[in-house]
């Protein structure tokens, strides 16, 4: 639909019960924020979490929307980067929002981009026993995929995400509009999960993709809402099925094993931010698919075009620095969520828009690809 000034506005739903929340994306939608946000609140009072680059931006915005609505609001403005997503970072936000009063019945909003909303969500599930928040996503990466969902928590010294909770939002406000801010790194990292939506249940898409990313990327409005709407309709679809990951939802996790592995390798540093992981070890998810003689050859080829497009890394050879040895990569990627009984798990596929879980990986399968990989560029 289409407000009276022209901006577009789609909402998702994601149906899980006394639970189910909607997803709001579109344009210009911060500055609308208080009247979204106001019917939620047992009373007027908000604590908005963010992080600095965000502040900078678009804290002002939010505040004043929040004012106008009659919501008094204190933020709490952290670190940016993925390296905030730490228990020294959550111990400290957690003492910050009791000192600034919240209450069990009040809602605390995550005003950022994925490591904000994991972190925050995190703390609001454990905050009293638990209080609820709500996601006011500001990167494409967040809008299409961390904000949703409900997972929430924090990286330990032996993995990503390996601490957290489950925690639904009460709302999500995804304005594309503060797409317009992002450096084009950060843009493209979020599209690699974009992608992601495509190539693990979805080849219309991956092919609508194909014919768009270069108007998306470039900023064209409609492609953005379209594909946002999209990615989010499939993730909530999958979530309202197992919303705890005990199934189905782990497909979500395609090419996630092999870039957590990565990530956790380079310290969770600049060096390569989480989608950029996610696009080098979706490549390889489909490579090793080849391997397995899975899918057909030439398909990682293509997904591996695709993403270069895109402006993504595709190959470990492309991170900058050395890598550890092969056999501590596998060490890694032990402690992946997924693994059941000390066995790897894998999201592989048979063909671009058909992925399955492999479970029970032998380990001496990935260190041969692994070390075939990393001689084949």
């Amino acid at each position: 639909m289409q407000t009276a000034d022209g901006a577009r506005r789609d909402i998702v739903s994601v149906n899980l019960g006394q639970r189910t929340y909607d997803i709001h994306i579109g344009e210009n939608l911060l500055q609308e924020a208080g009247r979204y946000i106001a019917p939620l609140l047992s009373r007027p009072f908000a604590a908005i979490v963010t992080d600095e680059n965000v502040a900078r931006h678009h804290l002002k915005a939010l505040e004043a929307s929040l004012t106008a609505a009659g919501i008094v609001s204190v933020a709490i403005i952290l670190p940016a980067g993925e390296k905030t997503k730490c228990f020294t970072a959550l111990a400290d936000l957690c003492e910050q929002l009791l000192a600034a009063g919240v209450e069990r019945q009040d809602k605390v909003i995550a005003f950022g981009g994925g490591v904000i909303g994991d972190l925050t969500g995190f703390a609001a599930a454990i905050l009293r026993r638990g209080v609820e928040f709500i996601q006011v996503p500001t990167t494409l990466l967040s809008q299409v995929d961390s904000s949703v969902g409900g997972k929430t928590g924090i990286n330990s010294a032996h993995g990503k995400n390996l601490i957290g909770a489950f925690l639904q939002p009460v709302m999500v406000l995804a304005d594309t509009s503060l797409l317009e801010t992002l450096p084009r790194r950060e843009l493209a990292a979020g599209y690699a999960e974009v992608a992601k939506y495509g190539l693990l249940g979805d080849l219309s898409f991956f092919e609508w993709l194909e014919a768009n990313s270069e108007i998306l990327l470039r900023g064209d409005a409609q492609a953005r809402a379209y594909a946002i709407h999209r990615s989010c309709s499939a993730k909530a679809a999958i979530v309202a099925q197992d919303e705890t990951e005990q199934g189905m939802r782990a497909l979500l996790n395609l090419g996630h094993t092999f870039g957590h592995a990565l990530e956790k390798a380079t310290g969770y540093s600049s060096r390569l931010l989480h989608g950029e992981g996610v696009a080098i070890g979706m490549v390889q998810a489909f490579r090793f698919s080849e391997h397995l003689n899975h899918c057909k050859a030439g398909t990682a080829d293509r997904v591996a075009r695709h993403l270069k497009a895109a402006g993504l890394p595709t190959h470990m050879n492309e991170i900058e620095g050395p890598l550890p040895p092969v056999s501590d990569l596998v060490n890694i990627m032990k402690q992946d969520k997924k693994a059941q009984s000390g066995k790897l798990t894998f999201i592989l596929a048979r063909a671009i828009g058909d992925a399955f879980i492999a479970r029970s990986v032998p380990e001496s399968a990935v260190a041969d690809f692994l070390k075939e990989d990393l001689k084949s560029k």
